[in-house]
């Protein structure tokens, strides 16, 4: 029983968050899967942090709940992984240790793959569902999205996640 809840862990902590570039490159670098996300939200809807609103902790959730599928998850961290793969390719560098300028190029170079626009598309879902959702699923902490768009929410709320 204890090797499985170390194998669990294993999995899910250290495999499942990192992602190791070497891509042809003259660096090895180790880029964690929560912090290319969170500067690829912070890149693509500023807002959020200036607001405060941690989205990247939403995506933490996705990829830990039961009811999205293994290959909705696999595909968010596999985006993560091409999208550092495509910054160590332009600018030999992971996509967190790249300038805000070098990291929009990135950007505009993804968005005109199939995959890449389609991740960043989905990406941009789960960075809106965290900044209006209920504060109730962990973002959008003291309502700040709402209070943005002056927004009223909807009674009665939920009085636990359904995620």
């Amino acid at each position: 029983m204890q090797l499985n809840k170390r194998r669990t862990f294993l999995k899910y902590s250290f495999l499942s968050s990192t992602v190791i570039v070497m891509s042809g490159c003259d660096i090895f670098s180790v880029a964690t899967l929560k912090d290319t996300i969170k500067v690829f939200q912070s890149d693509i809807f500023p807002k959020a942090k200036e607001l405060k609103i941690d989205t990247s902790d939403y995506i933490s959730v996705i990829l830990h709940h039961k009811r999205v599928s293994k290959e909705d998850k696999e595909f968010l961290k596999n985006g993560v992984k091409w999208l550092n793969e495509e910054s160590v390719k332009m600018y030999k560098k992971t996509y967190t240790k790249l300038l805000p300028l070098h990291r929009q190029n990135v950007i505009k170079s993804i968005v005109k793959t199939q995959w890449g626009d389609s991740w960043t598309f989905t990406m941009m879902t789960y960075t809106f569902e965290a900044m209006f959702g209920d504060p109730i699923y962990g973002s959008n902490n003291k309502e700040a999205g709402w209070k943005w768009l002056q927004f009223t929410s909807g009674q009665p709320r939920p009085k636990k996640a359904y995620l």
